[in-house]
């Protein structure tokens, strides 16, 4: 299957895509560090970021697949789909039953998203630097007598 030439992200918003993921990462995190919460709550809270973050990744790369005429199963896409609405619904889920102010509760819900919008782009910006330097390789170079 031929495809275009994708260009390659700017290494402002890779930059950028990274620093935002490890900021909304770090963050909450961190929050989850310091919180008073027993130890299973916050393996609760830590067990959604992880299942939000590859569910984000995962939904990314199955509609860009799609996009690209590469085959994706309907049945993959929905439980991706899924995954993603599932780890949003267990964390305001959770956040509204926290017993937690409403500043930390906007705090974990502020980073949560963040991490997950930033996954989506740390995936994309891999996904298009390979298939740029795959495009680079793919042209032929030309010498002097090329």
């Amino acid at each position: 299957m031929e495809t275009s030439p994708i260009a390659a992200p700017t290494p402002a918003f890779v930059g950028a895509s990274w620093a935002a993921l490890l900021v909304g990462a770090s963050a909450f995190l961190v929050g989850l560090w310091n919180a008073t919460m027993a130890m299973s709550e916050k393996g609760f809270y830590l067990t959604v970021l992880m299942l939000g973050l590859f569910a984000a990744v995962s939904l990314q790369k199955s509609v860009r697949d799609r996009t690209e005429g590469i085959p994706v199963t309907g049945l993959y896409l929905g439980l991706a789909w899924f995954a993603v609405a599932s780890s949003i619904v267990l964390l305001t889920v959770g956040l509204w039953n926290a017993g937690l102010a409403a500043s930390e509760k906007g705090f974990y819900a502020m980073s949560f998203v963040l991490s997950l919008f930033a996954a989506v782009a740390v995936q994309k910006n891999v996904r298009d630097l390979d298939r740029a330097h795959r495009d680079e390789e793919a042209v032929p170079a030309h010498g002097m007598f090329g």
